[in-house]
Parts: C-alpha cells; sequence; structure tokens
C-alpha cells in the first residue's frame, strides 16, 4: 500500500476525480461518524452523519500497514474517539463554491 514500513509524504500519488490525493492505503482516515453497527441500514443514502451519541468513531481507507484489501474507502473500522497510532490520521477540507477548472466537483 504505502512505501512498504512507514506512510508516505502526501501527494506522491494521482488524485482522485476530485483532486483528493492518497484517499487510500496511506493511513486509516478518522470520520466524524460515530459508530453503531445497524446505522447504515436505515440511514440517509448522501453524508449519512452517524449515530449520535456512540462513543467509537468510525475510521476508513486502510494504511501503508494494512492488507490490500482495506485500502477502499467503502472499508469501515471503529475505535473510541481517543484511540492513536502511527497507521491512523485525519483529513481537512473545504468545500469551494466555485469548482476548480478541470476538476469533477463531489457529489452531493
Amino acid at each position: 500500500m504505502g512505501r512498504g514500513d512507514q506512510p508516505h509524504p502526501v501527494g506522491l500519488k494521482k488524485p482522485n476525480a476530485w483532486g483528493l490525493h492518497d484517499m487510500h492505503g496511506n493511513v486509516w482516515e478518522w470520520c466524524q461518524d460515530a459508530y453503531d453497527a445497524a446505522y447504515y441500514g436505515q440511514s440517509p443514502a448522501d453524508d449519512p452523519p452517524g449515530s449520535p451519541g456512540y462513543l467509537q468513531r468510525v475510521y476508513r481507507g486502510g494504511s501503508w500497514y494494512s492488507r490490500a484489501w482495506y485500502g477502499r474507502s467503502a472499508q469501515r473500522s471503529r475505535n473510541g474517539a481517543t484511540s492513536r497510532t502511527i497507521t491512523l490520521g485525519f483529513r481537512t477540507g473545504l468545500v469551494l463554491a466555485t469548482p476548480v477548472a478541470g476538476r469533477q466537483r463531489a457529489p452531493k
């Protein structure tokens, strides 16, 4: 996934259709969603916020230390919100009012 024994610097791999680099396999990424095993079966299809009040949070995407199967955004796992490890990070984002030329806008 990564370089084999550590995460790699962001931006070394090609971006996806929305211009985001390293979405799979560099580090697991914390999500805002709270974890509830049954939630996605009854949640909204677009941008489900997760169940309120749960102490565990979702993370996605696999890491350099994971098997290849985990390197996809549909793969999710969970842990307590205070968990820390070298295979886990987060991504900040900004929604632009006007799309960047040559890039598709993220679906809503």
